[in-house]
């Protein structure tokens, strides 16, 4: 390792940090600034990587979990060669440009994730690890390796506290994903106050205990940063490798580092000085000096060539294996049968079925048709319903099972399931009860923002749970889910409508899509066409019940509460029209001329039903419609009694519709 270069580089790369900062007068100075040796000496030497392909299968995933501190992985980039201009580093949170606040997946040529909301990045680098582990189990033969790369993540304190963290590393060691390294930037500061203040205990004790390999450096030693780094990378022996890195935050601003001031932009008034000491031209901001260039387009060179040979071996295994190269083909590009509709086999027309048993028998043809797609539940197999059947399950002897066991850690599935879909190699889904979406909301947020296709099979979807009582009737969580922008929510009323959900979201490639799936069973809709039915929920609604007199009234509804609007309009006459609304955004997205065709203006008598709570109905039935609805939590008592308790009944779409 050439240290003198990489000294130098290191420094290069807090004065970029510092201007950059300085500049837009805001950002995080800290770990730029304190892990700039780390930076160094990964994208300096030890990243296997392509700045020419950032997307090349067998890189090496870096996630800077600690998002906060953007610039250390704009700078980085930059000085690698990746298509990060010094342009694009000056104009660091400018409106528009490719280097904003936090980095976000999509926006910046190698950054692997979206990250900010601190431990996010750590359960996503899990994820990242399991696919790759995944992938070599599935793709790799003996004459042929494609994938033995590793995921590195950089995390603080700040990360490492937050309980997504926590529920991720205990996945990652049960899991023996020893091609995980997480490099702890331990510099003993928080943003409000030293570390102490806050957490007093033994992180390598604890990382210990849970089945993870531990070693303690100085994080500014060139020497020790390599070795800890090779040894992680060569060491296979099933834990999963942390790498305590000792640091001074703000190193190199002697008036703030290694204090809490240090954390954010309070350093950059002291940039003059500060670039002095680090050998910088005082007339030249954003400064990276020749010889620093020219290092970095040597190994960009090279990192190419290494690229090169592992296109020869890439070639040389798809020659040899032209069925995994097909199928890992597909799932690169994410492809899902045309016929998908029709593979799914249809279900019977008459009877009942609870719509997550409905969707345990669709997930089987789904996995059938597509042999990427893979799921998980947060110990919550057996009431979700979304186990594939010979699938096998997912352990360190058996990587190439289909179903994940998450344990009862919700927030880091969600995190995990994300560093999957981020991965792009598999077609992930996850389950658990909906009322605890809200221990996934950040993660579902953030597959939101990011738009990834992640799926979440989310069941015991309302009052309906009955005995459970209201801290399991998620009576706000559906339309709490709908208001996050870019996520679809699905509540299916039925069997067929749970296929075409299946369908909706194995089909969409720039979100994730929610299932809100029934616990108790649902009439089957069998008086249209499963067809029909199916596609309907790709439209978001559709008219169930068409009206055969002049059209006077018009029922909408969605999952349950569609059965009680069918038999309302038995009662109210020939002039009711009811129209499923399986999913408000799919709706929404429609052109004006179908939502007229099913919301014709001059039928002003609307009626809506869900079991939930009214606000986001009023779109739909207007100021002199009416939304029968639970603005309330609900109570302990069998399904049937609560929804009669709570008025979700026929008799009062029949009433409503009576009294508008």
């Amino acid at each position: 390792m050439n240290t003198e270069i990489l000294q130098k580089a290191a420094n290069q790369a807090r004065g970029l940090a510092m201007d950059a900062v300085h500049k837009c007068n805001s950002g995080h100075l800290g770990l730029p600034l304190g892990a700039a040796e780390i930076g160094a000496a990964l994208f300096g030497e030890l990243l296997q990587c392509d700045p020419t392909d950032p997307n090349w299968l067998n890189r090496d995933r870096f996630v800077l979990s600690a998002g906060h501190g953007s610039m250390f992985i704009y700078s980085w980039l930059h000085l690698a060669g990746y298509k990060v201009s010094a342009d694009d580093v000056a104009k660091f949170r400018v409106l528009h440009s490719i280097t904003p606040g936090h980095p976000e997946f999509h926006e910046t040529p190698g950054v692997e994730c979206t990250t900010g909301p601190l431990g996010q990045g750590v359960g996503n680098a899990v994820g990242y690890a399991l696919s790759g582990k995944m992938a070599a189990a599935t793709y790799n033969t003996p004459e042929h390796t494609l994938f033995d790369h590793h995921v590195i993540a950089l995390a603080g304190d700040g990360c490492l506290q937050e309980g997504v963290a926590l529920e991720s590393i205990s996945f990652a060691a049960h899991n023996q994903l020893d091609n995980l390294i997480l490099i702890y930037d331990s510099n003993d500061v928080t943003l409000d106050a030293m570390a102490d203040v806050t957490q007093s205990e033994n992180t390598a004790a604890k990382f210990k205990a849970i089945g993870w390999d531990v070693v303690q450096i100085d994080g500014h030693d060139f020497a020790q940063i390599e070795k800890a780094i090779k040894r992680a990378k060569k060491t296979d022996n099933g834990k999963p490798k942390l790498i305590i890195a000792k640091t001074i935050i703000a190193k190199g601003i002697p008036e703030v580092a290694g204090t809490a001031k240090g954390h954010g932009e309070g350093g950059a008034k002291f940039i003059d000085a500060a670039r002095a000491g680090l050998g910088l031209p005082a007339d030249q901001h954003f400064f990276v000096s020749d010889d620093v260039k020219a290092y970095f387009a040597d190994l960009k060179a090279k990192r190419a060539r290494i690229q090169k040979r592992w296109k020869r071996t890439f070639s040389a295994w798809e020659a040899a294996n032209p069925e995994k190269a097909k199928q890992l083909d597909n799932a690169i590009n994410d492809v899902i049968p045309s016929d998908i509709l029709e593979r799914i086999p249809a279900f019977p027309t008459e009877g009942k079925s609870a719509t997550r048993n409905s969707g345990g028998d669709v997930i089987q043809a789904v996995a059938s048709a597509v042999p990427h797609f893979i799921t998980g539940s947060a110990d919550l197999f057996g009431s979700t319903k979304n186990y594939i059947k010979n699938g096998g399950d997912y352990s360190a002897k058996n990587p190439t099972g289909r179903n994940i066991w998450f344990g009862i850690r919700e927030h880091a599935m969600g995190a995990i399931s994300n560093g999957i879909a981020y991965d792009g190699l598999f077609r992930i889904s996850n389950a658990t009860f909906l009322v605890f979406a809200d221990y996934c909301r950040p993660s579902i947020r953030l597959a939101a923002l990011a738009k990834l296709p992640v799926t979440y099979i989310f069941t015991h979807d309302s009052v309906g749970v009955g005995e459970d009582g209201p801290t399991h009737q998620p009576v706000e969580t559906v339309s709490g889910l709908r208001v996050i922008p870019n996520l679809d929510v699905i509540r299916p009323g039925d069997a067929e409508e749970s296929a075409g959900a299946f369908v909706a979201a194995l089909t969409r490639k720039d979100g994730p899509t929610l299932f809100s799936f029934s616990r108790q069973d649902l009439p089957i809709m069998g008086f249209v066409d499963a067809k029909t039915r199916r596609e309907g929920v790709l439209k978001g609604a559709y008219i169930l019940v068409k009206e055969t007199s002049s059209l006077d009234t018009i029922l909408l509804a969605s999952g349950s509460e569609v059965q009680w609007a069918v038999e309302a309009a038995k009662l109210l006459g020939t002039g009711t029209r009811v129209i499923s609304v399986p999913c408000m955004e799919r709706f929404d997205r429609q052109s004006a001329e179908y939502k007229h065709e099913l919301l014709p203006w001059n039928c002003t008598k609307r009626i809506a039903i869900e079991a939930g709570v009214t606000d986001l109905w009023w779109k739909y039935v207007g100021l002199n419609g009416k939304v029968i609805g639970i603005d309330r939590f609900g109570i302990s008592a069998p399904g049937n009694q609560v929804f009669k308790e709570l008025g979700i009944t026929t008799e009062a779409v029949v009433e409503a519709a009576r009294q508008a």
